[in-house]
């Protein structure tokens, strides 16, 4: 199977041993976990799960767009929270962010903590046009 890794200087250095996607045989693009890392800064951004989503979005968009592909062929995320109080708040971002498109199928998991101490985390595969 070959594999292509797909980086996206927009959505900033990942801060370990990974790739921030793989682009897979038969079009299928996997996106690591993203935080709501600033792509200059490499700091994390807001305070609150909010803004911190928002941020993630905008990163998994950065990386998609290298990819040649956006958040309406996304079939599967999975998002990693670390309270689960905040899902209504992330939820609302997130259905935001799919507005217009076919939501994609969803894990949810609440984590006992994120790198950076993050609120949020989200991965995704994406389908990739031929």
């Amino acid at each position: 199977m070959k594999q292509t890794q797909i980086t996206a200087p927009q959505a900033g250095t990942p801060i370990g041993p990974y790739s921030q996607a793989i682009l897979g045989q038969g079009s299928f693009l996997f996106v690591s976990g993203q935080i709501p890392l600033d792509p200059v800064t490499g700091a994390v951004v807001g305070d609150d799960v909010q803004a911190q989503t928002t941020q993630v979005f905008k990163n998994l968009n950065a990386i998609l767009a290298q990819a040649n592909t956006d958040l309406s062929r996304v079939v599967k995320t999975t998002v990693f929270l670390q309270s689960m109080a905040d899902f209504p708040a992330m939820n609302k971002v997130y259905a935001q962010a799919f507005e217009g498109a076919t939501p994609p199928a969803r894990s949810t998991i609440q984590v006992a903590r994120l790198p950076k101490d993050a609120l949020v985390e989200i991965e995704c595969i994406a389908l990739v046009p031929e």
